[in-house]
């Protein structure tokens, strides 16, 4: 699980530098398993800009950033190990609102983030088709 985490913020950091290749990441992104915070009872998500990301990290450290800067004491937070394209082929989608994933929010660096695009979630999730869920 570690691995595959590191390997994707490996490709983020490479998008960061303006290198590597868009489409890598968007696989690589699929292929990994990713930590989602828990929160009564579901996964942790945030609202901005008209989408709702589901907030989810790469390893335990990226993780722990997060706990420190949003969970009171920065005690550690229950979290769902789920992978990358579970979350934007199906929880995303029925979510029922524009969705996308947002990976190590709490990085340095700032989020990489999945946007509710074609090529990213389902046809029927992505708000670029005239076909996606509106707010």
């Amino acid at each position: 699980m570690e691995q595959a985490g590191t390997v994707l913020a490996g490709r983020i950091a490479e998008r960061r530098a303006g290198v590597g290749d868009p489409r890598a990441l968007v696989g690589e992104m699929r292929r990994s398993v990713l930590l989602v915070p828990l929160v009564d009872g579901g996964l942790w998500s945030a609202r901005s800009g008209g989408v709702r990301w589901v907030c989810a990290f790469t390893d335990e450290a990226a993780l722990a950033r997060f706990a420190l800067l949003h969970v009171p004491g920065g005690r550690s937070v229950d979290h769902a190990a789920l992978l990358g394209a579970r979350i934007v082929d199906e929880v995303v989608p029925s979510l029922g609102e524009p969705a996308g994933l947002a990976v190590d929010i709490a990085t340095e660096g700032g989020a990489m983030f999945f946007p509710p695009v074609v090529g990213i979630v389902p046809d029927r999730a992505a708000v670029d088709t005239g076909e996606g869920v509106r707010a």
